[in-house]
């Protein structure tokens, strides 16, 4: 025997599934940036600590061989890391990635729905393609084509200039490329969907959701 039910109640039921199916979609949202920008967090404090004590060894080895190398050649060379890398330790410290205080951000309740939350990791977002743009390598190949030059025509060394010209971007590019990137992936992984239940269409984005303690889908119409 098969039970039909009337057109209002089931419109009734659709209806209740569907504001529960958001209610859980939204928080699995939610819980979704909160990972990413805690691993983004994470990782740039790991980045920064890193990065920071790299120049500040360079930092300091380049002011010992200023002064104390054997020859001329090796104290200019010397006086040249100082300046390159007291600027590389200065944008170190005052050039902060914007994943810590996003992260407090959130778990402070500035963001307090799904699209606040949503817009905070798309500034996120916006800051690491902007650090990963050709723009951004703007300044250290600045830096480093005036060292270069300064050792090979100004010191008349012109391979050892375009040595020093080299390892610098090499150097500035794996700073670059190790920085995080966790809010371009959240965002990234929620794609256009369509789903439709006889009459009723909905259109939003869907994301697979994985991660050590979960795995799911999450829906954002």
């Amino acid at each position: 025997m098969t039970t039909r039910l009337p057109p209002l109640l089931a419109a009734l039921c659709l209806l209740s599934l569907s504001a529960t199916a958001l209610a859980q979609s939204g928080e699995a949202e939610v819980r979704a940036y909160e990972d990413a920008l805690a691993r983004g967090a994470q990782q740039a404090d790991l980045w920064q600590a890193g990065w920071t004590t790299v120049y500040a060894g360079s930092l300091a080895l380049s002011a010992w061989q200023a002064s104390e190398a054997s020859n001329d050649e090796d104290r200019f060379d010397g006086r040249v890391g100082v300046v390159k890398s007291a600027l590389a330790l200065g944008g170190m410290l005052l050039d902060r990635q914007p994943h810590p205080a996003a992260y407090r951000a959130l778990q402070a309740g500035e963001a307090n729905d799904i699209k606040g939350a949503r817009r905070l990791l798309e500034t996120v977002a916006e800051e690491e393609r902007r650090r990963r743009s050709w723009q951004a390598r703007l300044g250290s190949l600045a830096v480093n084509t005036a060292a270069g030059l300064v050792i090979g025509v100004g010191d008349d060394r012109p391979d050892d200039g375009a040595i020093n010209f080299a390892t610098g971007m090499l150097v500035s590019e794996l700073q670059l490329r190790t920085q995080p990137g966790q809010a371009m992936a959240a965002v990234n992984r929620f794609q256009p969907a369509a789903v439709s239940f006889g009459d009723v269409h909905l259109e939003g984005e869907v994301a697979f959701l994985v991660g050590p303690n979960q795995l799911g889908v999450a829906l954002h119409y």
